[in-house]
């Protein structure tokens, strides 16, 4: 293990502030879940209503996301991040002004709201190949994996504790000024895009861009990963309710995530010499969910099986989004990026909906053996990915399968 991949990123020009913005943005489209979620019990009475109102919001952003990312690709970053960010903030205020009585229209702002999420991720993603090269570019990725999961840690702390020290609709209005304020500033430390050449080729269509032969199994096993994701943070809850003691799934989460911030930190300082193939990593990650589904008999148990299983996450992410941004074109880098978002939505709507008919029907411990299956169809995609030191093969133009990148 060696920090040259650390040191050349930290040196290059612009990498902190657009790390540090780039954070920053995304802090608050975590931190409104919590509150948003309780704004809408507390309306509706029920927290069936608030998972109504949370499924109009993830809608949303599934239809959009795509859509704001390819105008990203076309016309620019900034202008798209600024527009969406300040409009998004909008959408928030009036989600948190809406009078108690006009409950009935959450869903509607809801999925407004959901509609104009700035593409943050997808423009960050798709700007580290303009930035860094080298060893330092799967480093970026590797940190932008891990830095993931730092923020899946503090955002919902930060909207719990808004809605704990005042209420839910303060928590909705400081997620809707931060936005406007971290996304404005991210959206200027944008890389300017690549220039487009008025007699080349035309842009890959949605369809090119998707039923390509490296590009769809990644979306598929990333959207295959997240359906495992939320499946265990749903059996998580459902083990901490059998032990009677709620807050255990407070620490089991954190754990998961200790895990794969070390395992990014560990994979970012790798000398990357070797070939590396995206599938070992998948295979280490449907290892790990396979574990913990035999250490389900104690809080211990299960908590060092989780730690375990979380050193295997960020690596596996991150080299995931190295690969589908080397095998697309810069052109079209930033909906792929959204496409993959969609799949991401996709995935934990039907992985919450799955676990909790498995926690129902058969028992918690099968939650963890549902995400292994899900990791294991995922492995089974990314066998034919190409390596990270090997080029996508040349193949005949015209057919969308066999269309290079």
């Amino acid at each position: 293990m060696e920090l040259s991949g650390y040191r050349e990123l930290w040196r290059t020009h612009g990498v902190i502030t657009l790390l540090a913005s780039s954070l920053l943005a995304r802090l608050p489209m975590l931190a409104t879940l919590v509150p948003v979620a309780f704004l809408a019990k507390d309306a509706g009475g029920s927290f069936r209503w608030a998972g109504l109102v949370a499924g109009a919001y993830s809608v949303g952003m599934a239809i959009a996301g795509p859509l704001w990312s390819r105008t990203a690709d076309r016309r620019g970053p900034r202008g798209v991040l600024l527009v969406t960010g300040m409009a998004w903030s909008v959408a928030l205020a009036l989600l948190a002004a809406l009078p108690s009585g006009l409950y009935r229209l959450m869903p509607l702002l809801t999925l407004l709201a959901g509609a104009l999420v700035p593409p943050v991720m997808q423009t960050l993603r798709a700007s580290w190949p303009r930035v860094v090269e080298g060893p330092a570019l799967r480093t970026a990725y590797s940190v932008d994996a891990t830095a993931q999961e730092l923020l899946f840690m503090v955002g919902p702390m930060l909207g719990a504790t808004a809605v704990s020290v005042a209420s839910p609709r303060l928590g909705v209005l400081l997620a809707a000024l931060m936005s406007a304020v971290f996304i404005w500033w991210y959206a200027l430390r944008q890389p300017e895009p690549l220039a487009r050449d008025a007699e080349g080729p035309p842009p890959l269509t949605a369809r090119q861009l998707l039923w390509h032969r490296h590009r769809l199994p990644l979306i598929l096993a990333f959207g295959l990963w997240v359906m495992a994701f939320n499946g265990i943070s749903l059996g998580i809850v459902a083990f901490a309710d059998e032990h009677g003691e709620r807050l255990i799934a407070g620490v089991m989460e954190a754990v998961w995530a200790f895990g794969s911030l070390v395992g990014g930190a560990v994979a970012g300082a790798l000398p990357g010499r070797r070939t590396s193939y995206l599938w070992r990593r998948a295979a280490l990650v449907a290892a790990g969910m396979l574990l913990c589904v035999f250490a389900t008999w104690s809080p211990l148990s299960l908590g060092v099986a989780l730690t375990l299983s979380g050193l295997t996450l960020a690596p596996a992410i991150g080299a995931l989004y190295e690969r589908l941004g080397a095998l697309t074109p810069d052109t079209v880098r930033t909906e792929v990026f959204g496409w993959m978002g969609s799949a991401a939505m996709g995935g934990a709507a039907i992985g919450a909906a799955l676990s909790g008919a498995v926690v129902e029907s058969f028992g918690v411990r099968y939650v963890w053996l549902l995400a292994a299956g899900c990791a294991a169809v995922s492995l089974v995609l990314l066998l034919r990915i190409p390596s990270q030191h090997q080029p996508e093969p040349a193949l005949p133009a015209g057919g969308l399968l066999g269309e290079t990148a």
